[in-house]
């Protein structure tokens, strides 16, 4: 089955010329099955990229997906139309206040973590996002800054700058293979990470979140929070191929201190085009959680945080 996207959001057409079964709202009303509800709660600053990637990660499953974009309501965004926010983006004040359920959420990472979570200027409103999942969202995932957030509000667990920024491809290694999450994953593999802070092992662990996945280098990766129904992933498995070259070169074009990314270019050399190597455990992490939904959300949305 196919994701269920506006015709005329950009995504649609991107996701149509790769092959991803996409379907317009008209052709959805036609098929006599409940879709799940996915909401993407998108803090990035390009929203486009953001949306198109996670679009394609969950549309690529057997089900009809969905796909509702929300923003906090009163941050303003400087690096997508106003128009492109308007059309198709819910301020999240009218999602609450609609009373709607979601079957999943998904809270993207955001380019703040120098900041204290105290010190984001929508961080209030943010804290009201993660209560509200509790009583309206079945399965929530955090991803990079977005998941952290969400361990710190919920089990106090705070995030530690790093000396310098983990950038590039890192090894990881599935902990635990019998988790419904890490299904078809190898023993290890690779993920893009980039970011200034970290999380630890040993201080996610004692507040009662279950590693999945973790680097000898850089930490935890995946967490399940099952108390919470979420999990977090401190990294970009659904990074682009090129997303870590853009962000290496818009460093390097504004003077920022920025090193290669590890093990990322051919001969870490950045003229040449660096390969994919995490595709395909991208598809089956997000594939593993929406089939977790699907075998687990109930088919009337007002029983779901019952």
């Amino acid at each position: 089955m196919p994701i269920k996207l506006p015709a005329n959001l950009p995504a649609y057409d991107v996701l149509s010329r790769e092959g991803v079964m996409v379907m317009s709202d008209t052709r959805a009303a036609r098929q006599d099955i409940r879709p799940l509800r996915i909401g993407l709660l998108n803090l990035m600053p390009k929203k486009i990229q953001t949306e198109t990637q996670f679009a394609r990660l969950i549309g690529a499953t057997p089900l009809q997906i969905e796909l509702t974009l929300i923003r906090m309501t009163e941050h303003e965004t400087k690096n997508t139309a106003a128009e492109h926010m308007a059309e198709f983006y819910r301020p999240f004040a009218d999602v609450a206040a609609s009373g709607d359920k979601l079957d999943g959420l998904i809270v993207t990472g955001a380019p703040v973590e120098h900041l204290l979570f105290e010190e984001v200027t929508y961080w209030d409103e943010l804290r009201q996002v993660f209560d509200w999942t509790q009583s309206h969202v079945h399965s929530t995932f955090g991803v990079c800054w977005g998941g952290m957030a969400m361990a710190y509000h919920f089990h106090g667990v705070s995030k530690h700058m790093l000396n310098e920024k983990a950038f590039g491809l890192y090894r990881h290694s599935a902990l635990d293979p019998a988790s419904t999450y890490l299904r078809g994953f190898s023993d290890e593999l690779v993920v893009p990470v980039s970011r200034w802070t970290e999380m630890r092992r040993e201080e996610t662990e004692a507040a009662g979140l279950k590693t999945l996945l973790s680097s000898n280098e850089v930490g935890p990766c995946l967490v399940e929070d099952k108390k919470r129904r979420a999990l977090y992933i401190f990294n970009h498995l659904e990074y682009d191929s090129d997303t870590l070259k853009q962000e290496y070169d818009r460093d390097v074009a504004s003077g920022t201190r920025i090193q290669l990314p590890l093990n990322y270019f051919p001969g870490n050399d950045p003229s040449k085009r660096p390969p994919n190597r995490w595709r395909s455990h991208a598809h089956l992490l997000y594939g593993n959680w929406i089939n977790d939904i699907y075998q687990t959300t109930p088919y009337d949305l007002a029983e779901i945080g019952g």
